[in-house]
């Protein structure tokens, strides 16, 4: 079964075991996800199943759109509510000095992955070092911030509406936020609602080629696609560089040109 969908990812579990539970909801035995959920959050998470797996990295998901919940004056290992150290009771801010914040840190910044995440170091993820209480040596990172808006605030909880990068951290951002303000944080609340154009509708069937970050192509003989004879720039109406999608009735290739070469990224998908 080729499906392309969209799921909603509930709290408390992780994005491999929530696969599981759907592979066994649709009776597949061939499934993956884009864009890695934690479990502390919720929300969209892009599913594919039997060959349209390998679509999965030529998927427009960006910009993202997460809602998150900023809990002042937590001390968290993790930045969310588990491993608390401390919390803190502190006056409320004013609601101005939250607005200048959340404007400063709009475009590209500068961040530390949490402890607490799925980077690799030497092939072990971060966060299962730091379950050990051993801190793994994290590379600052670069995300950009491209809208963010004030949904609520609440204190101690300041309720946010972020537009990013892929590669974003939010509970990062929240420790950024929260050094502007001189104070600890953590996240109470995470939620994506939005992956470039995914969005949750019932886990409804999607159309590949409208999701696609690729442009289609053209084969003057389509007959050379379906026979798989080697192909040549010449052969195709766009020639310049770069890689395509080329379909016939009943199944679709992905095409490399690159000067002279014609590659195959991947060959014969069924459409159905």
């Amino acid at each position: 079964m080729n499906r392309l969908f969209v799921a909603y990812k509930p709290t408390q579990i992780s994005s491999n075991a929530f696969l599981q539970k759907l592979k066994k909801k649709y009776k597949c035995g061939k499934a993956g996800y884009s864009g890695t959920l934690d479990p502390f959050a919720k929300g969209v998470l892009v599913i594919a199943f039997g060959q349209f797996t390998k679509l999965l990295p030529f998927l427009q998901k960006s910009p993202k759109i997460y809602r998150a919940t900023l809990w002042f004056g937590v001390h968290s290992l993790s930045l969310d509510d588990k491993n608390i150290l401390a919390i803190s009771k502190l006056a409320p801010f004013d609601y101005k000095m939250l607005e200048r914040i959340k404007n400063e840190l709009l475009g590209n910044l500068s961040y530390f992955p949490p402890q607490f995440s799925a980077k690799k170091i030497q092939g072990k993820r971060a966060y299962e070092l730091a379950k050990r209480g051993k801190n793994a040596d994290l590379k600052p990172c670069r995300m950009e911030i491209f809208s963010c808006k004030i949904v609520h605030y609440t204190h101690p909880f300041l309720s946010l509406e972020l537009c990013v990068s892929e590669g974003a951290y939010i509970r990062s951002y929240c420790e950024l936020f929260a050094s502007k303000l001189k104070i600890k944080a953590s996240l109470s609340s995470l939620e994506r609602l939005q992956e470039g154009k995914f969005s949750y509708n019932n886990e409804k069937e999607l159309k590949v080629f409208d999701f696609l970050t690729i442009k289609q192509n053209f084969l003057y003989e389509i007959t050379k696609l379906e026979n798989g004879t080697k192909l040549f720039k010449e052969d195709f109406q766009i020639q310049e560089n770069g890689v395509y999608f080329v379909e016939s009735v009943d199944y679709f290739s992905i095409i490399k040109i690159e000067d002279f070469k014609v590659s195959y990224l991947l060959n014969k998908i069924n459409k159905f």
